[in-house]
């Protein structure tokens, strides 16, 4: 009967618990991820399939493009130079912006800070970036006093066994 057993039992019956519970939950994400990962895989499968052929129509589409430019008139040479700039024009472009886009990133500047901070605000605030500006002011948190109370192997030093009590 549980009233019987001591702490000591308890707690090892918790502690066991608790472990089986963790390993459960971790089988049950390993199996949600396969069959999560299975399914990637296969949709990645045919979003390739997919740029694949419209890699084909764009290519076809640039001769036919090329094609109408010698009907309008143009010598051939000259369509499919036209063709090719514009092409070279929009990876350009594209280039450019990408390249704008990733000067943008800030390298988990925030993420890094929150993890320093963990050691405790003094850290925190030692190590900020330069390019935050430091107009904004934070009120210096108050250390917890520090604990003077009894321990747990205090506590249940005092404590009588169920078994013993009744």
């Amino acid at each position: 009967m549980p009233e019987d057993e001591s702490l000591g039992a308890l707690v090892a019956q918790a502690s066991h618990h608790i472990s089986t519970l963790v390993r459960s939950e971790i089988e049950l994400a390993k199996a949600e991820l396969k069959f999560d990962a299975k399914r990637v895989g296969v949709a990645a499968g045919l979003f390739g399939a997919a740029a694949f052929m419209g890699h084909l129509c764009l290519i076809l589409a640039s001769f036919a493009i090329a094609y109408a430019l010698v009907a309008a008139g143009l010598a051939t040479w000259l369509a499919f130079t036209i063709v090719t700039v514009f092409y070279l024009l929009m990876a350009g472009l594209l280039v450019f912006v990408g390249y704008r886009r990733l000067k943008g990133l800030t390298g988990m500047k925030r993420t890094r800070r929150s993890l320093r901070g963990l050691g405790g605000p003094e850290e925190a605030e030692e190590e900020l970036p330069e390019a935050v500006p430091s107009t904004v002011s934070r009120p210096a948190a108050p250390a917890p006093p520090p604990y003077t109370g009894p321990t747990a192997g205090q506590v249940g030093a005092h404590r009588e066994s169920v078994s013993d009590a009744g």
